[in-house]
């Protein structure tokens, strides 16, 4: 009967450490890191470092830009999949790393219906159709022109083959009935760096990483790929102005590994709201042609799922395999 106290002394003592463990563990208790399956200078990192500061003073904890880029984003997708999912590691992607990916390689190392619990739809991205100055195009009018004058002859380069500006490019052939040849590179600052240097003649990119090399003159604007013209660009027009109903805008998103605790995913959503809503860094992702969004948890796992429909059709049709 002695022991009894003793136990019950024990249990109390048990419990007490574990209260503080649990304590300790409130999200967050260590750095975020912020992976990006792609490298730096692209509009997506431009994005996540305007974003990560602000994010470091609202958690307290060290927010850190982590570039893994590689297979379009899927070596990025891969490690958050599987990270421990305590809200510590967020993966920012874009439409093509949450809703071409999965149908687009047949045998990912994670299952991408099950591997990601999705945070938010962070941004809508203006794209723009760039050309070297030395290409006789000054619009879209004259592009198409030249490229049927000239078919098989104007290259245009992409961030990867399967992404975006890979589908972008596709979709734009095949509207205006061109052939032209796709150079994939491993992400968009690369892939834009040969358009003004001359290796390829075109690219369709998010504004974010061209728009001073417009205004510099190594780069020309022949057109943007949403439905209206840019604010911050007015000059340039849109595809559509010349082939109806074009449109192509992409998307940054945030997701965290499955089984991450809604407490930490509610902290995280609140704090991107928050953050996205500040004038200065609403200013700056404007600047970039990126329009913040914001959606909640359900709304931007739904959204995934309706822009998955859409894309795999574009794939099938223009038959894009992976490498």
């Amino acid at each position: 009967m002695a022991l009894r106290p003793l136990r019950r002394a024990f249990a109390a003592t048990l419990i007490f450490v574990a209260a503080l463990d649990a304590a300790a563990q409130v999200f967050p208790s260590k750095p975020v890191r912020i992976v990006i399956g792609f490298p730096p200078g692209g509009g997506i990192d431009i994005v996540a470092r305007i974003l990560a500061p602000r994010l470091t003073e609202a958690l307290g904890q060290p927010v850190l830009v982590e570039n893994r880029p590689g297979a379009n984003g899927v070596v990025g997708m891969d490690l958050v999949a599987k990270a421990a999912p305590d809200g510590h590691t967020v993966m920012l992607g874009t439409l093509g790393t949450f809703s071409v990916n999965p149908s687009f390689y047949p045998n990912l190392p994670f299952n991408a219906e099950t591997a990601f619990a999705p945070l938010t739809q962070l941004a809508s991205v203006a794209f723009i159709v760039y050309a070297n100055p030395s290409l006789p195009a000054k619009s879209i009018g004259e592009l198409i022109a030249h490229a049927r004058a000239n078919p098989g002859k104007i290259n245009f380069s992409s961030s990867g083959n399967g992404g975006l500006p890979h589908l972008a490019g596709e979709m734009f052939g095949a509207a205006a009935g061109l052939s032209m040849v796709h150079v994939p590179y491993k992400g968009s600052a690369p892939s834009i760096a040969d358009v003004m240097g001359g290796q390829v003649q075109i690219t369709f990119e998010a504004a974010a990483i061209g728009l001073q090399h417009i205004k510099s003159g190594k780069l020309r604007g022949l057109a943007t790929t949403s439905a209206r013209r840019l604010a911050f660009a007015p000059d340039i027009p849109t595809v559509a102005e010349t082939l109806p109903g074009f449109e192509v805008v992409n998307w940054y998103g945030m997701a965290v590994p499955a089984g991450t605790p809604r407490e930490a995913i509610n902290r995280l959503h609140a704090e991107l709201v928050k953050a996205m809503a500040l004038p200065d860094v609403r200013e700056k992702m404007v600047a970039q042609g990126t329009d913040p969004v914001g959606s909640t948890p359900e709304a931007f796992g739904a959204f995934v799922k309706a822009e998955s429909a859409k894309w795999i059709r574009v794939i099938r049709q223009a038959n894009i395999k992976p490498d």
